[in-house]
């Protein structure tokens, strides 16, 4: 009922926009006898209106080209293999010759890959970039069957193997886990497509170490309650008709409400920069939350089996985690290099969290084994902005050529 409800909500605002963005064109458009201020502050608030929705839709990563030595070379998207639940899609740089292939691997947690455009950026001129796509729970219908935590570890073997032999991992926040299962199974089966090296960012290995307030709430509820409560039936509307999912609006809200004075203070920031002609600080703002805005539902079982395993019952540092009724066991890993890095400031995967990888991993020599802390920057500074260009990416950079 209560996607339902939420559709609805946002079915009754549409005409409410589109008059908002109506009146925003044609104040934006200047006349009359009002003050150009004036106009400015009305436009703006019609803009604000307009803007007062969210997207279900995949933004545009918007890369088309890419410095390559002192010239600029077009990218391409490739969709080099697909299911309807992800697709393994590569940013091809016309007339490069061959680089070191990465798989980017992006989080399943209410936003879509796009989420890792600034990495993808950043990595492109040096690598031959793949990153999983992940699909809309909403839009795959319920005859495609399940998607769980065994079928994502699953699509990230079959997305290596299609890659070939050689490539590099670099898993974000979430799928780190997933990573790391993918690699220990494909070491234990000696499979000829499994990475280099395996570069682990912000990742929930163990969270029994530092807890922050993401792990608190996951460990303040039995998974019963998160079943009862957040698990929604799609409408009927759409292509995933009836599958039960965690529907992104709710993920958003919870993140949301965890820093609700940050988001309150930057949506009246963008109103006054607005009413003031401030185009390129509102056109900031607007980026973020034109990315942060776009949501994806994920399929109840991987969800629940995500929170279970890995936050409340903690299976991969204990020992415990299973793939397909096989134990996973990161002590198979001898081949892929390891590198982890975390953020001093990170309060969604504390520091020691993702570090915790190297005591599991405990076959590999140590001069295969690296982590790094980067000071000064939080959850987010990890992957994108700044200091992850100029500070942890050589890092990464060269963890994978001195492993090509």
């Amino acid at each position: 009922m209560l996607y339902a409800m939420y559709q609805t909500a946002a079915d009754m605002m549409l005409p409410v926009r589109l008059w908002a963005t109506a009146a925003g064109q044609t104040l934006s458009n200047g006349g009359g006898s009002p003050t150009p201020d004036s106009w400015r502050a009305a436009s703006a608030l019609c803009e604000m209106t307009t803007r007062a929705t969210l997207s279900h839709r995949r933004p545009s990563f918007g890369i088309t080209e890419v410095p390559y030595g002192n010239q600029t070379v077009a990218v391409r998207e490739e969709e080099v293999f697909a299911t309807p639940f992800g697709t393994l899609l590569r940013f091809a740089k016309v007339g490069v010759p061959p680089q070191p292939k990465v798989l980017l691997v992006a989080p399943l947690s209410g936003h879509f890959a796009t989420l890792l455009r600034d990495t993808v950026r950043v990595l492109l001129p040096d690598h031959d970039v793949h990153i999983t796509d992940w699909a809309n729970a909403r839009d795959v219908g319920i005859w495609n069957g399940r998607f769980g935590f065994d079928e994502y570890v699953e699509h990230l073997i079959k997305f290596l193997e299609v890659m070939g032999p050689g490539a590099h991992v670099i898993a974000v926040c979430q799928p780190c886990v997933q990573a790391l299962a993918a690699v220990a199974i494909m070491a234990e089966d000696d499979n000829p497509a499994q990475p280099a090296s395996m570069t682990l960012m912000a990742g929930p290995i163990d969270t029994r170490v530092s807890p922050t307030k993401v792990n608190e709430l996951a460990m303040g509820k039995p998974i019963s309650w998160f079943e009862q409560n957040l698990i929604h039936r799609v409408p009927l509307r759409y292509p995933g008709a009836t599958r039960r999912v965690y529907p992104g609006f709710i993920q958003l809200t919870a993140f949301m409400s965890m820093n609700a004075e940050r988001h309150i203070k930057a949506q009246a920031d963008l109103y006054k920069h607005l009413a003031k002609g401030e185009t390129e600080q509102a056109d900031t703002i607007k980026a973020f939350y034109d990315e942060y805005f776009a949501v994806l539902d994920l399929t109840a079982e991987f969800y629940l089996e995500t929170v279970q395993w890995v936050f409340q019952e903690h299976r991969l540092p204990k020992g415990e985690l299973e793939w397909k009724g096989r134990r996973v066991d990161p002590k198979a890993i001898r081949r892929t290099a390891l590198f982890t890095i975390e953020g001093e400031r990170d309060d969604i995967c504390a520091l020691g969290q993702t570090v915790a990888a190297h005591d599991l991993c405990s076959s590999l020599r140590p001069y295969r084994k690296k982590h790094y802390m980067q000071a000064g920057v939080g959850h987010y500074g990890v992957f994108s902005g700044r200091r992850w260009a100029n500070q942890i990416y050589p890092l990464v950079r060269n963890t994978i050529l001195a492993n090509e």
